[in-house]
């Protein structure tokens, strides 16, 4: 499951600290005409007070079901303007799936990923995709990347159905194709690939040649 930001944790004042830093260095570079035009264009959502309008309740994927993280868990970003997104991370829940969704919204646990993958199939979106979630351990991974919790235990090969291949394939598969993310194991990761983590998921019994056929063929004919 997801995780702080080991040393990274990225709070309100850290956030406002980046706000300033940026816009004054914006500013200078201003004066000495060393940014574009576009690129300052891109700078005026970062302003304290400005945000980019969202829906409330919109899902990044058709079918989802959205329930709210804890804002605690996440940064509001606007990917893929701010940060590029290259990349997808699986992770396992190590849980039953209502006990994911309750500790993404409780603010104390600092973590969260952006899709819940049920076993029976079921997807529940809790982060946009334009927001950095906090599931990888690895704030440069956070910034790239959408995580998916798959529900169940990584030492229970029975956790991982053949709806929730299906399901969870679909989905990588829409991500691939939103952000133009080649499909194969250098973007589509697990969470114990990421530098610095100590996790292991999503461990020896997820079938990861399995798993990747479902997502290119998902990926090649868009269903």
């Amino acid at each position: 499951m997801g995780e702080t930001q080991g040393g990274h944790t990225e709070t309100a004042r850290g956030v406002t600290g980046r706000r300033a830093l940026l816009i004054g260095g914006a500013a200078a570079a201003v004066g000495t005409a060393a940014l574009a035009r576009d690129e300052l264009a891109r700078l005026w959502w970062r302003l304290p007070g400005v945000e980019k309008p969202r829906v409330a309740g919109a899902v990044d994927f058709r079918g989802a079901q959205w329930v709210s993280a804890s804002s605690a868990n996440y940064r509001r970003a606007d990917r893929p303007d701010d940060y590029g997104i290259d990349m997808v991370v699986i992770h396992v829940t190590q849980g039953s799936f209502p006990s994911a969704v309750k500790v993404f919204q409780d603010p104390a646990h600092g973590a969260a990923a952006h899709y819940i993958v049920r076993k029976d199939g079921h997807i529940t979106q809790m982060i946009r995709e334009l927001d950095v979630a906090f599931h990888a351990g690895n704030r440069e991974y956070n910034e790239r990347s959408v995580g998916i919790e798959h529900e169940g235990f990584v030492e229970e090969a029975s956790s991982f159905t053949d709806a929730m291949y299906a399901a969870s394939a679909r989905l990588t598969a829409g991500i691939c194709r939103r952000y133009g993310i080649p499909v194969d194991r250098k973007h589509v990761i697990g969470h114990v690939e990421v530098p610095g983590t100590d996790h292991t998921d999503p461990g020896r019994y997820w079938d990861w040649d399995r798993y990747m056929a479902l997502v290119r063929r998902a990926h090649r004919t868009g269903v």
